[in-house]
């Protein structure tokens, strides 16, 4: 059974399109036009098409972010991936965490994927829940008051690798050189920072996902958790290349899940130039994102 585990009312989420430039070795866009509300942005979602994959010129609906997460757990390596039903895609993908950048955020996007991972990555043990590190800076703490920490223990995320390929906010050049892909599918210029996840050593960690939803009687939006569906995933890999094999991690073990009907997001499908082009990806493809 869920619990929920925070509660606030609804902020009005503001974002603006964004004008991209991309050219065969850089990428860069800049916020343009009035704020946008979700439902606007949405509406802008359109599927949109270009000539040469390597170089364009387009406005888009929205920037968003993503951690391609990597971890190392009893000698084996994984990637971390969380469940979404899509309803307007009609499937049900693995994802990388990620979310949508507010306007405020949009020259300095990875401040908004640290919310995010606080938001969405939750990692506890019998002393308590992990807070996070990201280098040297503290991760927020949004369930302090419901989900007591552990006072002694934190995770940490280093940058794992960076992209050849420079991304530049107007003028500002990102120094974390997260890959950059358009989505034509979305319309969407989505932003993937590739972290390495460390824990302390603990031989009864559990990994969950809390996930936000508006409560239609209240107005409010409401962080869920739910041991029964943790709906945060190892994703087993070898030689970098995923396995197949799926896992929940739940007091230090490793529980495998089927997976017969799920596909990965369009994070791990083929990409060309600065273009991906499907909304999804099969297992079969197997490949880790470039």
């Amino acid at each position: 059974m869920a619990t929920i585990i925070a509660r606030h009312d609804p902020v009005a989420f503001k974002t603006q399109a964004i004008h991209v430039q991309a050219g065969p070795e850089v990428l860069r866009y800049t916020p343009v036009g009035n704020p946008l509300s979700f439902e606007q942005m949405l509406a802008l979602r359109q599927p949109v098409q270009v000539d040469d994959p390597e170089q364009f010129e387009l406005i888009l609906a929205n920037l968003g972010v993503s951690a391609d997460i990597t971890f190392r757990w009893q000698q084996r390596d994984f990637r971390l991936l969380v469940r979404q039903q899509r309803p307007d895609l009609d499937d049900e993908v693995l994802k990388l965490l990620s979310g949508y950048v507010p306007a405020h955020e949009l020259r300095l996007p990875l401040l908004t994927l640290m919310t995010e991972l606080a938001e969405e990555l939750l990692l506890e043990t019998e002393q308590g829940w992990l807070p996070g590190r990201y280098q040297e800076v503290w991760l927020p703490t949004p369930y302090a008051d419901t989900l007591p920490s552990d006072r002694n223990r934190w995770y940490s995320l280093s940058p794992h690798q960076g992209s050849a390929r420079a991304v530049l906010c107007r003028e500002l050049n990102l120094l974390e050189r997260p890959r950059a892909y358009v989505h034509l599918p979305t319309n969407s210029l989505q932003l993937v920072y590739h972290m390495h996840l460390s824990v302390p050593r603990c031989a009864d960690l559990s990994a969950l996902h809390a996930d936000e939803s508006l409560d239609v009687q209240s107005g409010q939006l409401q962080a869920q958790l739910d041991r029964q569906r943790p709906d945060l995933y190892l994703a087993e890999l070898v030689d970098n290349q995923f396995s197949g094999r799926l896992f929940t991690l739940v007091k230090g073990e490793l529980i495998e899940q089927q997976h017969p009907h799920l596909l990965l997001s369009e994070a791990f499908a083929p990409q060309t130039g600065w273009v991906v082009s499907e909304s999804h990806s099969p297992w079969s493809y197997g490949t880790a994102p470039p």
